[in-house]
This record gives structure tokens, sequence and C-alpha cells, in this order.
């Protein structure tokens, strides 16, 4: 590995002052050891004060590793990182398929382990293995393919993983939609179970479809569609203690619906209205109210959003401060502080805002989120940003996305303009906050799948 230094003022197109370096706090992973010790580098600053120069690929080439394993991104970051995928996965071909999206966990439960269990869709088309098992042991800062999760002939062999995502306390548990059927599937036994099927409520030409699950695994949404088609219906809430299965018909054109950490509020992503673009509704699963957010001038329905216990994350379409992220209260319904801004408005930095993080019974001031995204502003750096969810607008850098939306990697599995949908990072987070997953083209030819240490001890 090959480090860099640089010229820290140099780096910053603001003053070096605006930045904090500090480490604080400690905790346990598991394994014994600490959060200041393993989760090195890491800055704060106000968010929406600075930005830095975008590395070129041949910068990038520099310090990170061709296969796979550990390393550390240069000064100012000096985080560590570990690549995940290489070219030998894909016989040399683009085949890492994005990670999902940013409330969806690529990375299992792992604090009494010293293994973290990892999962990615590797496109058979174009010489991958299907949905895979990686594995990374935190003692040894290996990481190893464990191999495809089906067989070559299994009807899920050539499935994206997109919408699947590990529990929030199940270390080895993925939840997998199979059509009509919501599945728990063991990544090491290869078992699986029935969590609901919807077949004999609405027919076998129904499908379930954008999944979440609250932390405790008791309470799970999905969307409700048409098989085979994007004729979404409503959302369906399942309540696994009781065996219930609630349905939400749609208002208008639908999006998605998500389920809270808590499994009490169902958000969804609806047109109401019929004007202005999506709203949401936010219902009360255990006082059956409904309150509705209208995408108004002034007042904003949810943009790209994640939940925490109670509350919501996500972006605030007409505020004055650009691109701001802020939080809901959800009972009783009140909108927080800006917790999170950009530089100017033509950067949008954390697009894709992540909390599967979430932590029950911490207050949403003590707590925090992160985000991702890529763009053509090639005069700034994207970069993986957390931000604490107190209306301080401090904001912790984590490391440079390293995505050249131009570049080929990543277009083969093209599902938005020019592919930039499946080459945007959308990473999420570990369960425990210290772990980010995403992928990235590098500026080359093909996806690639790395995690970032976070040092969130910072925040």
């Amino acid at each position: 590995m090959v480090c860099r230094l640089y010229n820290f003022a140099v780096m910053l197109l603001v003053p070096c002052a605006a930045m904090l370096l500090f480490s604080c706090g400690s905790g346990g992973d598991g394994d014994g050891r600490s959060l200041a010790a393993a989760m090195p580098g890491g800055f704060i600053e106000t968010a929406g004060s600075a930005i830095r120069p975008r590395w070129s690929r041949s910068e990038l080439q520099e310090f990170l590793p061709e296969g796979r394993g550990k390393f550390t991104f240069p000064h100012p970051y000096l985080t560590e990182a570990m690549r995940i995928t290489t070219a030998e996965d894909c016989g040399g071909a683009d085949c890492v398929r994005q990670v999902g999206y940013s409330y969806w966990r690529n990375m299992n439960n792992h604090i009494d382990s010293n293994e973290m269990l990892i999962v990615l869709g590797l496109n058979k088309a174009h010489g991958g293995t299907g949905p895979t098992l990686f594995s990374y042991d935190k003692s040894t800062e290996e990481i190893t393919n464990r191999g495809p999760l089906f067989p070559p002939g299994h009807h899920l062999s050539g499935y994206t993983t997109s919408g699947w995502y590990f529990s929030a306390t199940r270390p080895s548990t993925l939840y997998i939609n199979d059509g009509s059927k919501m599945l728990r599937y063991d990544v090491l036994s290869h078992a699986s179970e029935v969590v609901f099927d919807v077949a004999g409520q609405f027919g076998a030409d129904r499908d379930v479809w954008q999944m979440s699950s609250s932390n405790d695994d008791l309470v799970h949404a999905a969307t409700l569609r048409v098989r085979g088609t994007s004729n979404y219906l409503g959302c369906l809430v399942y309540l696994e203690p009781t065996g219930q299965l609630l349905y939400y018909p749609k208002a208008g054109d639908f999006d998605e619906c998500q389920i809270d950490r808590s499994g009490r509020f169902l958000t969804t992503f609806e047109q109401i209205d019929g004007k202005n673009g999506f709203d949401n509704r936010i219902i009360d699963l255990q006082t059956g109210s409904v309150q509705q957010l209208l995408n108004l001038p002034g007042v904003g329905s949810l943009g790209h959003h994640d939940s925490g216990f109670g509350y919501v994350v996500g972006h605030d379409r007409y505020n004055k401060m650009p691109n701001a992220t802020i939080a809901w209260n959800l009972s009783p319904f009140t909108r927080g502080p800006v917790n999170h801004k950009d530089y100017n408005w033509d950067l949008v930095q954390a697009q894709h805002i992540s909390h599967t993080n979430a932590q029950s019974g911490i207050p949403m001031e003590q707590q925090y989120a992160c985000g991702s995204n890529a763009d053509r502003r090639t005069y700034a750096q994207n970069e993986i940003l957390c931000f604490r969810l107190d209306g301080s607008l401090t904001q912790l850098v984590v490391a440079p996305v390293m995505t050249d939306l131009d570049a080929s990697g990543g277009n083969a599995n093209p599902t938005g303009a020019g592919g930039d949908y499946d080459k945007s990072p959308k990473g999420n987070l570990d369960v425990t906050g210290r772990y980010f997953i995403w992928t990235t083209n590098l500026g080359g030819n093909r996806l690639d799948a790395f995690i970032v240490k976070v040092p969130g001890q910072l925040l």
C-alpha cells in the first residue's frame, strides 16, 4: 500500500480552523476492542462549511489495493477500509451489483462475533455467482468470498439481492422476498422459513416487494404489487405475534412504504392530493391514527429517508438551507431542526440516508445517521458523511466515495438513466454504526464493494 501526505490547507477550500480533529469516548464491539482504538481517522466539521477537491483515478490507484483486504485512506481522512470484491469475483467483468439501498442492511449483526457476514449480488450474466456471501474477520482483517447462497439451478440464484436485508438481531438471518412470500433465510445453513404468504388473501398473482422489518423482528411491512409488474397496490403490514396481515390500499400513485425500527409506525410514500409529487401517510399501528404529510410549498413531504425508533430522518424539500436533512418525531408528529445541509444547492452530498444503526432507548439527539451520493460536480469530492440528529450541524467526514458517473463501471446493471442509479453508492450502516458499505466504480470499468470503519466516537 502506498500512502500520500497532503498539505491540509490545500485540501480545504475554507480555513483549517473550521475542522476539529479529536478522539473521545469508548465502547465495546463484542471482541473487546475500544471504539477509539478500532476506528481511527475521520474529522469533524460544521455541515456545509467545506469541500475538498475530487481525486482522479490515478490518485486513487496510488493507495487502493488490487486484491481484497485492508487499506487506509490518505490524509485528511485516515480512516481504515476493506476492499470486498475484486475482478476475480466476476472473471474480470462488471458483475458487482449496487448494494441495494441505504435502509437495507448488507452486513449482519456481528456484535458478539469476530466475524462479519456480508451479502452482495454478483450478476450471473456478467461472470458473477448471483447472491453471494462474503465474510470479514475483525481480528485478522481478512475478507473471504464464501460462495453463492444458492446452487446454479435455484430460482433465486439470478436475483439481484436488492431489497434483501439482514435481521437487526439474528446474526445469520437474511430477509428475502420470493414471489408472494417473505422468507427468513439462514445464510450459513441455507435453511429457510416463510414469515408470511399473501397468496391466500390476495391471490397467487401478487408479490411482496420493498420489505422492511422492526428491529425486534416482530413487525414487517412490504409493498403489494401485481406479479412481475410495477403496478403497486398498496402496503402490507404483518404482525408476527398475532399472525395478522393488515392492508392499506394506495391513495394514488404508490412508490413504497416502511415500518419504523420500533414496529409501531408505518410511513408510505404515495400520491395523496393529486399534485406536487409524492406525499406521505404516517400510520400509528398502536392507535390507528393517520397523519398526512402533503408535499406543499413551505411544508414538504419526506424526500429520501430512513427511520429510527418513533422518528424518521429525511430530506426537507422546501427548507431554505441547501439540501437540508431533518428529523420528524412521529408521536406527537413534530418537525425537528436541520441536522445536515450542503455546501451549496448543487452538491447533494447526503442524498441517500442510512440510519440502520438506530438504537432503542437512546434519545434521537444522541444518535447519528450517515449519507452518500455521487454527482458530476467535479470541483468537489463526494464523501461518506455522518451527522448527529441534534440540530447542531455537526458532521463527521468519513471517506471519499470514489465514483465517476461518466465511467463505464456499473453500466452492466442499468436501472436508471445511463446507469447513474446503479453507480450511486446508496450505502448502508451495520447495526453498530461503525461500518459503512457501498459500491463504487473507482472511475473505471466495473463496480466493486468496499467497507469503511466509521469513527463514530467523534460524534
